[in-house]
């Protein structure tokens, strides 16, 4: 009953509260990324879903669209603005994914959506990860997000997936703000962001 009503009922209440709340800061940061992004303030990207469903995401752009001379896009380092380098060490380039979740897309907490392009290097047991909407937050992000390695992800993500309760989803909330005002394992060791997953036979 929890997964099914309460969960998806507690997902658009929250999502809406949240949106009402943080309105000035949603419109403050859409302002100034128009201004550093030359008219494009969010990042759009098609996600697999509960169920392997394709939806758009929606972010805050963090970073340009700057590329070399041959014209591929340049590391993630040197594309990261200042106010996206801000934007992410806060966490705040999550905020539109609560339009996410009042589209039905997202669920608050649940494990996080990731490319599409992974899906045919999962095994059977990372495939559950889709067995329930993903989140804006999740087991995983609140036991080390970026700097855990996919295997650990992996494990966290169906981990959840077994225990999923209202009182697992509230300690998971009251952890993420904790993890939040410390700006912990927003970046991998060795990257700004987490290395690309390459398959079940590569540890990253």
């Amino acid at each position: 009953m929890y997964k099914s009503i309460i969960k998806p009922t507690l997902d658009f209440t929250l999502a809406l509260i949240g949106l009402i709340i943080l309105s000035p800061i949603f419109i403050l940061i859409t302002v100034c990324l128009t201004i550093v992004n030359k008219g494009k303030p969010f990042f759009l990207q098609k996600r697999p879903g509960k169920n392997e469903k394709i939806f758009r995401i929606i972010k805050f752009k963090t970073m340009s669209d700057k590329k070399d001379a041959q014209g591929n896009l340049l590391s993630d380092a040197e594309r990261l603005t200042p106010i996206g380098t801000f934007v992410r060490k806060t966490s705040m380039d999550e905020i539109p994914q609560l339009i996410n979740v009042l589209k039905g897309d997202m669920s608050m907490i649940g494990p996080r959506p990731l490319l599409i392009q992974y899906l045919p290097l999962y095994n059977d047991m990372q495939k559950r990860r889709h067995e329930l909407r993903p989140g804006i937050t999740g087991w995983a992000q609140v036991n080390g997000r970026n700097a855990i390695s996919w295997q650990q992800k992996f494990e966290y993500d169906v981990w959840y997936i077994n225990n999923v309760s209202l009182t697992l989803d509230f300690k998971i909330c009251v952890m993420t703000i904790k993890k939040t005002i410390k700006r912990e394992g927003i970046s991998s060791d060795t990257s700004i962001t987490m290395e690309a997953f390459e398959g079940n036979f590569i540890d990253k």
